[in-house]
């Protein structure tokens, strides 16, 4: 369990970095980018071990890590007046109010399974982005099959459901992203994360 005020304590001693330590102090949104990266990935490798393992402590350091870039973000936005950690849990904390409407509002959670509540939440966040382009908010740079998961995931809400097209099953040809993409269409079919499914697939190869 979190230790009242660990989160205020961590604010504290990297405001403090940036103030006294030459290298947190000429950090920048930009810079941190690369670090960003490598604590997601490092923490996915985490929650990966802690399942083979049972052992999930290395899991708590990495979110730590994880937690820290936040932090550091936030303490960079805040000494540019722009905002802070305060803001940016205020900003989640609402959102997850306005999403869970069956929990914070008025809708009833009665007989409600794991997959309507997710079909509730996408609808509540299509209310909130209404208008915007169908690929607002899913960045490009994100692994192939994640990407292209959520790419189908939003066309089909938006009634534009994507049939991949016939492929030759030659081997090294053009069609070989659409063979990926009717994978990763059989896989949402399926109710199966692809990008998950391939990670599980290697691993049992190491």
């Amino acid at each position: 369990m979190s230790q009242p005020g660990a989160v205020d304590e961590l604010v504290a001693v990297m405001r403090r970095l940036r103030a006294e330590c030459p290298w947190k102090r000429e950090q920048t949104h930009r810079s941190l980018v690369r670090y960003l990266l490598e604590e997601t990935y490092e923490t996915v490798e985490a929650i990966d071990a802690g399942e083979d393992s049972g052992d999930w402590s290395h899991l708590a350091e990495e979110l730590g890590d994880l937690l820290l870039q936040v932090v550091f973000h936030a303490a960079i936005a805040e000494e540019r007046g722009e905002f802070g950690l305060d803001e940016v849990a205020r900003g989640i904390t609402a959102k997850m109010r306005r999403r869970n409407p069956h929990v914070f509002g008025d809708v009833d959670a009665g007989g409600l399974d794991a997959e309507a509540v997710n079909d509730l939440w996408q609808q509540v966040k299509a209310t909130e982005k209404a208008g915007r382009p169908v690929e607002d908010g899913i960045p490009s740079a994100l692994p192939a099959l994640l990407y292209a998961d959520k790419v189908l995931d939003r066309l089909e809400r938006a009634g534009r459901p994507v049939t991949p097209e016939p492929v030759t099953q030659e081997p090294g040809s053009a069609d070989l992203g659409e063979r990926l993409l009717g994978l990763v269409a059989e896989a949402r079919a399926a109710g199966v994360d692809p990008e998950q499914a391939l990670r599980d697939a290697v691993r049992t190869r190491l």
